[in-house]
């Protein structure tokens, strides 16, 4: 990322009996559509998630909801996309994803475990804050930015993006 763009300061499926709810009227009916809601919205977190695999470690990643974080998802339906990033300013991981993404570019604070897009081509996976116009791709889940720091290490990594 440009030293312009920096201004920030640097870290240290379950089968159920249909036919007897059916039998048993709306109360029945009721419990199968919550049933059916709540896998719905498993299904969709499930479906919004993807993997980076970095020094041997898997980062699951909860994508965002936006035109971006789809357009990933659609790119790793083809198959495991490879980043090699590199350290900058003792912050964040970035490197060229060799596509352009649409951008939803806002002014953001990012925070230990945001995955942003740059410039629509730049994956960037965040230790440490930093307050720029970028587009949310999502976030890692259930690690701190000691943990995440620690799995990322100082020098440049090769990431692998799959779906979950």
């Amino acid at each position: 990322m440009p030293e312009e763009a920096v201004s920030a300061e640097s870290p240290a499926g379950t089968e159920a009996s249909i036919g007897s709810e059916i039998s048993t009227g709306t109360e029945a009916s009721t419990g199968t559509a919550e049933r059916q809601e709540e896998t719905t919205e498993a299904e969709g977190e499930e479906s919004m998630m993807v993997n980076i695999e970095v020094n041997g470690e898997t980062l699951k990643v909860k994508l965002s909801d936006n035109s971006s974080a789809e357009a990933l998802k659609a790119l790793l339906e083809e198959g495991p996309l490879t980043v090699e990033m590199e350290d900058y300013a003792n912050m964040e991981k970035v490197g060229n994803l060799g596509t352009d993404l649409p951008r939803n570019d806002e002014r953001i604070t990012t925070e230990a475990g945001d995955v942003i897009l740059y410039q629509g081509n730049q994956l960037v996976i965040y230790y440490a804050p930093n307050t720029w116009t970028f587009t949310r791709l999502g976030k890692v889940q259930d690690l701190t930015g000691e943990e995440l720091y620690q799995i990322l290490g100082s020098g440049g990594v090769t990431a692998t993006l799959t779906l979950e």
